[in-house]
């Protein structure tokens, strides 16, 4: 049986080392992030929820395992033998590498204000209010950048983005996919008739000004090497390869069926994110 851990302060300790801001987001308590384990009084091991994430840590446990959020979620191994275990429950899996970056760039400020000013003519850069909230909800592109928040008081409350407009319409838009205390985790989405105009950089400069500007870090996970140029491009540096696997109700259903069909649905929404 799991349990959702009430003190989270009893994960801590398992979670040490591991750099991705959304296992700090659940250790805080953040958003809707919960974490799981067998054990709530000496948990051995535990599953870190958040968003379409779940991040393992301590012993392998087949139960967390198993009993990790229905529907689609990218499961993250910090093991081989939690990688194993991930396979052996769900061996239609899709295995997906992502690329970590650094956390502790030192942002060259006057770099970034030049990107941020470089949107060509006929785009404008707008901070995301409640009529652009409603707007990025509405586009299925978008959607992620802004709908793990409980509502759009809480996204305009805790989170922040950055749009560019053209003809009144977001093509293209950075924004906090989710927070932790001390920062944001960056979502950069682009439409695919928009893309290598130089507006991902622009939008991107300019959420992580907003943030440095506030105090906040500006974290950033890769979800493919564009994202790592991109990356780089303003100013982060590559740390390096993970591996990671996503899976949906199909994935659970063949699971559970014993037949172990290889799916492609829900690693067609994972591919889509460009953080």
């Amino acid at each position: 049986m799991i349990y959702e851990l009430k003190d989270r302060s009893k994960a801590a300790p398992l979670f040490a080392g591991m750099e991705d801001s959304m296992i700090a987001s659940c250790l805080q308590g953040m958003m809707d992030s919960k974490i799981y384990v067998t054990d709530p009084e000496h948990p051995k091991s535990a599953m870190a929820h958040l968003a379409d994430f779940a991040f393992f840590a301590g012993e392998p446990d087949r139960a967390l395992v198993e009993g990790k959020p229905r529907g689609f979620v990218v499961l993250v191994p910090p093991t081989e033998a939690w990688a194993k275990l991930i396979e052996d429950c769900f061996p239609g899996a899709q295995k997906w590498t992502r690329y970590a970056i650094k956390k502790d760039t030192t942002f060259d400020r006057a770099k970034l204000k030049k990107l941020a000013a470089s949107l060509p003519p006929g785009y404008e850069m707008r901070r995301i209010d409640g009529d652009l909230y409603d707007k990025c909800l509405a586009e299925p592109l978008f959607t992620d950048g802004v709908c793990h928040f409980a509502s759009k008081t809480a996204y305009l409350e805790q989170g922040r983005g950055f749009v560019a407009l053209k003809d009144g319409a977001p093509v293209c838009m950075a924004s906090s996919y989710t927070v932790y205390r001390e920062g944001v985790e960056i979502e950069i989405d682009t439409l695919e008739p928009e893309r290598r105009k130089g507006l991902a950089a622009a939008v991107g400069a300019t959420l992580i000004l907003s943030c440095l500007d506030d105090g906040l870090y500006p974290s950033w996970d890769a979800a493919n090497p564009e994202s790592v140029r991109l990356a780089q491009k303003l100013g982060y540096e590559f740390s390096h390869e993970y591996r990671c696997y996503a899976v949906d109700e199909e994935t659970e259903d063949a699971a559970e069926e014993g037949s172990f069909n290889q799916f492609q649905a829900g690693f067609d929404i994972c591919k889509k994110h460009l953080q």
